[in-house]
């Protein structure tokens, strides 16, 4: 079954075994690049007290937040959460992909390639009415990144260039830049995101 993180009626975030195996990813990543917690800080830009409580697995992170790490360890977004999951393999059953739900947002990811996927990467992405997310530079400094609307339309902003992006549209992301997912309708905006390394 799908890994999820479900929400109660007052909105409590569940903390799952993928919850646990970030955390345990995240701190396994800092250790093999023998750094410090205030290192990380100062690469990611994300506090020593929140990395902390990540490595712990005492907070879920962000989207945003994981951007931030995987960004500081020139590693995908897609690869970290990869390297969480179960073992490599060549086939991901709609049954058994991974679905992650950022906190805050209640972004809906969900890892459409198989976790033996090193080189292209595919993620469904449903971002709710109304919501908004971001992601620093460093977070795309080393792939390449497409864009596709499956459903609604999306708002996406690089650096200084704006983009509405409506069903059936596809956009591939220029030159690194800060990047902004928004969607300002009143139904989820359902997208593929295709990430490949440069």
């Amino acid at each position: 079954m799908p890994i999820l993180i479900s929400y109660n009626r007052r909105m409590t975030t569940i903390v799952n075994a993928l919850d646990l195996r970030l955390a345990q990813r995240i701190r396994h990543e800092r250790g093999s690049r023998a750094w410090s917690l205030a290192e990380l800080s100062e690469r990611s830009g994300v506090s020593k007290a929140m990395i902390s409580k990540i490595e712990r697995g005492e907070s879920s992170p962000t989207a945003t937040l994981l951007g931030q790490l995987s960004g500081a360890f020139g590693i995908t977004l897609s690869t970290l959460l990869a390297r969480a999951e179960a073992a490599a393999s060549r086939i991901a059953r709609a049954s058994e992909q991974d679905v992650w739900q950022d906190p805050e947002t209640r972004l809906r990811r969900t890892s459409v390639s198989p976790s033996g996927a090193d080189v292209i990467n595919i993620v469904r992405c449903e971002l709710p009415a109304g919501r908004r997310i971001a992601y620093p530079t460093s977070a795309y400094v080393f792939i390449r990144q497409q864009i596709y609307v499956l459903r609604g339309t999306l708002h996406f902003t690089e650096g200084a260039d704006a983009h509405t992006l409506r069903a059936g549209d596809c956009l591939q992301l220029g030159t690194p830049a800060d990047c902004t997912f928004e969607n300002r309708e009143r139904k989820t905006c359902i997208y593929l995101v295709v990430v490949a390394r440069r």
